[in-house]
Formats: C-alpha cells, structure tokens, sequence
C-alpha cells in the first residue's frame, strides 16, 4: 500500500488531482459543520435551542439545508443579462478555493520516499496570491448585482465594491510588516531575501521563544508566533477581513432591512447556494489566513510517546483547526453582538482609520526592523 501511494504522489498530476480533491471535500464538510457551529452558537447566545429535529443535536440540519437549495427550483428572471448572471455565483466560488491551496495545514510527510506537502502548491508568493485571489471576489458580487437586471441588487453590488476595495487596502498593508518580519529572521540579524511562502512563515514561528533583547546575563524573549511582535497588524487584518467576508456588522452588501436582500436577491436554489458556500468558505480561509500568519499555523506539541499509534501524526492538523475554528467563533460572536453599521460608518472606519492606522504601523516597524538590522544612520 505505501509503495502504490510513493508511485501516486510521485506523479505530478496525480498528486495535483489528489490534493484539489481533498480540498473540495474538506471545504465543503468545513462549511456543513460552521454553519451548523453557529446557528447553535448564536441560538445560545439569544437563549434558543437552535436546529433540533434533523440528526442528534439538529447536526444534519445543515445537510437537509444544502439538499434543498439543490433541488430547488432556479428561476431566472426576465431582464437578466443571462451569461454574466449565470457566471456570477461560480466566479464567486473558484476564488474561495484557489485561496484554500496555498494554505498548508500541517507540515510535509514522508510516503515511502517522497515528500508530500500538505498544501495544493506552496508558492513563494503565497501572500500576494492570497491577495490576488480575494480581490477577484469583488467581481463575483458586483457582476452578480448588475446583471440581476433589478436596482435592488445593483445598489447590493455598488456597495460591495466600495467596501471590499477599501478594506482590501487596509488588509494589504498590515500584511507588509510580516513580510518584512519574516525577512528580518531569515537574515539573521539583517534585512535578509525575505518569504512570502506560506510554509517557510510557519516554520519560522517555530520554537518556544524569540530572543528579544538582553539584560546583563539574561535572554528578553516572547513567544515565536508573529501575533506577539505584530499585534497592530492581526487587529487591522481581522477588522478588514470581517468587512472582506461581508460578515456582521460589516453586512451592508446583504442588508436585507435597507436594500430587500442585496446583490443576490434574484438567486434561488443551487445558484444561491453557491454564493452561500463562498462566504463561509471565505470566512474559513481568511481565519486560516491569519491563524497561518500569526499564530504559527500547524505548530504545536504533538506528544509522542504519550498519544499511541498515528494520533501524534495528526497533532499538527488539530493545532490548526483549533486555532482556526477559535477565529471563527469571533466572527460568529460579533454577527450575535453588534449591530450593523451605517455605510457612512463602514466608509469612516475603513478611510479615515484602518488605512491610516496600516500605514503608521508599517512607517513605525519599517523604522524599528532597520534600526536592529544597521543600527542608527548618525552612530
């Protein structure tokens, strides 16, 4: 059996088959079982029972959902302009995905004689993939909205694009200081190549503690993952990736008390569904983006000699669905909290807060990573 799957993953195109595979069915049982996670969580939080009746728990009700929506009539309205509108919903899926096969979710192993990475591809530019792959989702909605052929959608669509423009930037700029951080550590001291490998990130989270500075005989540190040296730069990505994710109280797109139901209010059935799935999918990925970023992805003590058999194998896959489902939970509990923002607010805080803070906190990192790396210009 090893030696048929060294044979499998040692061809390029099977292994590539087999990984996107993987991905598919691994997304769609991650967004069953969130969406599931969250209507119970905010059913406790409002004091109800949530889904009951379908499975132990209301745990299937999630499945019957998906069911229906399949085999649900899609009507297609008269003034649609038909091939954008039927491309929409799946534009708004293939990028969800794309983002998903750059994100490793645990180190590479070893099968037979080859190394197999536990990611689609790991890209040495994995970073600005991610961003490339996001900002492709705007059209998805905005296209979704004109074509419609309703004014109801189009003013869904016209606020998409405003918003996820302007937190994209925002979300752009706090990942510049990780680069920048991550190339500080590869150099050693100085301002080394750099990564922008999702991987080589991760593994430079590894370790207990980071030399910060020394007193006399004694070694200052924190802990290896990013978020304790970038703090500023996981709060900005977070806020940005709430409005990116068009998750409460950033839902304007999809306010359905102000514009009837947003970008998607001609969609039904599976079409619906579709852009359904891209937003859990998205909001999984954005957290898995940062739990990857800045809280040392699949790192994380694996017990051997304590756990038996293949359990310390699957360690580093449960460190990171941990972490990221412990994200997930704060985009559920600020959907049960806050109330949604007015547009003037959401164009507020994004322009005149979050973009200004970004570049402070990269002026200000920039400045401190060169003054350790060459020390002050005029010693």
């Amino acid at each position: 059996m090893t030696g048929f799957l060294e044979r499998l993953f040692a061809s390029l195109f099977w292994s590539a088959v087999i990984k996107v595979v993987f991905v598919f069915v691994f997304l769609l049982v991650v967004v069953l079982l969130l969406v599931w996670i969250e209507r119970k969580l905010v059913a406790d939080m409002q004091n109800r029972l949530g889904p009951m009746r379908a499975g132990p728990f209301g745990v299937l009700q999630t499945v019957a959902d998906g069911l229906k929506l399949f085999i649900k009539e899609s009507v297609i309205p008269a003034k649609v302009e038909l091939g954008v509108y039927l491309a929409a919903p799946v534009l708004a899926m293939v990028p969800a995905f794309l983002i998903f096969l750059v994100i490793p979710i645990r180190g590479p192993i070893t099968i037979g004689g080859t190394e197999v990475t536990m990611q689609g591809m790991d890209l040495n530019v994995g970073v600005l993939y991610i961003l490339a792959m996001s900002s492709l989702a705007v059209y998805a909605i905005v296209l979704a909205g004109w074509s419609s052929g309703s004014k109801y959608p189009l003013l869904g669509g016209v606020r998409a694009t405003a918003q996820m423009i302007s937190y994209e930037a925002a979300m752009g700029l706090s990942l510049v200081p990780v680069v920048l951080f991550a190339s500080h550590q590869i150099g050693a001291g100085s301002i080394g190549m750099g990564t922008m490998s999702l991987s080589k990130i991760v593994e430079l989270q590894s370790g207990s503690f980071r030399d910060l500075f020394t007193i006399g005989d004694t070694v200052v540190g924190v802990p290896g993952w990013f978020v304790f040296w970038l703090i500023p730069s996981f709060i900005i990505f977070m806020i940005a990736a709430v409005a990116e994710a068009n998750r409460a109280p950033f839902d304007l797109v999809e306010a359905e008390t102000e514009i009837v139901g947003g970008f998607h209010t001609e969609y039904s059935g599976i079409r619906f569904a579709l852009f359904f799935l891209a937003e859990y999918i998205n909001m999984f990925n954005l957290s898995a983006i940062a739990v990857t970023l800045f809280f040392g992805g699949w790192l994380g003590p694996t017990f051997p000699g304590v756990l038996p058999g293949f359990l310390p194998a699957l360690m580093p896959i449960f460190w990171f669905m941990l972490k990221t489902f412990v994200l997930l939970f704060g985009f559920i509990w600020l959907r049960a909290t806050l109330p949604r923002l007015r547009y003037d607010q959401l164009m507020d805080l994004g322009w005149k807060r979050l973009i200004p803070a970004s570049i402070a906190w990269l002026v200000l990192f920039t400045v401190v990573t060169a003054w350790k790396a060459w020390g002050v210009p005029w010693s």
